[in-house]
């Protein structure tokens, strides 16, 4: 059963990837996952709840690798460093995640729209709180850390919109580049 459901989930990143959600039907996942449409209410009760499944998914990764990244990190300076590198790799290895998930909130039923929003207010506040912490540690000048937060977090997560996994610099080369610029902008 979970392979099965992994597929239609796989499948659907795809086909929201490039059609988008509401242009995708039920039968278009079916018919590239080779089963019969009602195979699919077997695992989820409609599409909006796999894009949530998508999006829910997706929010839930990218919280848990900044958790995976800034532990046991020392500095202020450092565990921002390790923030932003998150952050800008996941976005490039799971560009059609997190494309989808900038792009077809509007899919979403109110309740699982606000859960989402739960979650990404939940990550916004990490990483505020490390601004706050390099503003406290003198690291960084006194600025408001909340719209810090949302430059860093906007500037980073648009790498998912132009990198190329075949062109001339890797991953780490891109990240190291937004590091050391989004580091070098919170010390003016």
């Amino acid at each position: 059963m979970g392979n099965m459901k992994n597929a239609i989930k796989r499948i659907s990143i795809n086909l929201f990837y490039k059609k988008g959600y509401f242009a995708t039907s039920i039968s278009d996942i079916a018919r590239e996952a080779g089963i019969q449409k009602s195979s699919i209410y077997y695992h989820y009760s409609n599409k909006e709840e796999i894009l949530f499944d998508i999006l829910k998914t997706t929010m839930a990764d990218l919280d848990e690798n900044l958790e995976a990244q800034i532990k046991g990190v020392q500095g202020a300076e450092e565990k921002m460093r390790a923030a932003i590198q998150s952050h800008v790799i996941f976005h490039m290895e799971r560009q059609k995640e997190v494309i989808i998930s900038d792009s077809e909130l509007r899919g979403l039923t109110v309740d699982n729209y606000k859960n989402l929003m739960k979650m990404r207010d939940h990550y916004e506040r990490k990483i505020q709180s490390l601004i706050n912490e390099g503003i406290e540690k003198g690291i960084f000048p006194d600025m408001d850390f909340k719209v810090a937060s949302y430059i860093v977090i906007t500037v980073c997560t648009a790498v998912s919109i132009w990198f190329n996994q075949s062109g001339r610099l890797s991953k780490e080369d891109v990240a190291k580049i937004y590091t050391n610029f989004i580091i070098h902008g919170l010390k003016g």
